[in-house]
Parts: structure tokens; sequence; C-alpha cells
């Protein structure tokens, strides 16, 4: 089953609460993942913040992305 991103807000430091496709919602920190030339930039808060949905997913404006399979596997679910 693919998961597709349908919902993100920004929450604090480098976490960003999301909802899937499938129904799952939850907070997802990334701050270890944010290493290597496309996602370093993404270790300002300000530069993080600016992230949307882009083809199903969470991107920034300098084209860093992550998998939305990758995004689902990390969320801490909330009801």
């Amino acid at each position: 089953m693919f998961v597709h991103v349908i919902e993100a807000r920004y929450v604090r430091d480098h976490v960003v609460w999301l909802k899937f496709s499938d129904g799952a919602a939850g907070e997802v920190d990334l701050s270890a993942e944010l290493y290597g030339p496309v996602f370093e930039p993404l270790q300002n808060i300000e530069t993080f913040k600016q992230f949307s949905i882009v083809l199903h997913t969470l991107g920034w404006p300098n084209g860093a992305d992550f998998a939305p399979e990758f995004l689902r596997e990390r969320v801490a679910v909330t009801v």
C-alpha cells in the first residue's frame, strides 16, 4: 500500500505533525536526519519551517524531501 502525507504542521524545533492517507497521524522528529548537503540547511529552524507537501510527501524549497514511507515509519502515532 502506498502512503501519502496529506497534512503537515510545524510543532517545535525539528518536529512536525503529519497526517497520512492511511489515517495515521502524529509527530516526527527529524533532527537526527538533517545531515548531508541537501539536508544540512534544514538545521536552521527558519529554513526548516519552510516545508510544504510536495508530491505526496514533506519537501522544502531547496529540493530536500523525505520518502513518505520513511516518515510513516517514524511517526509517533496520536489519536
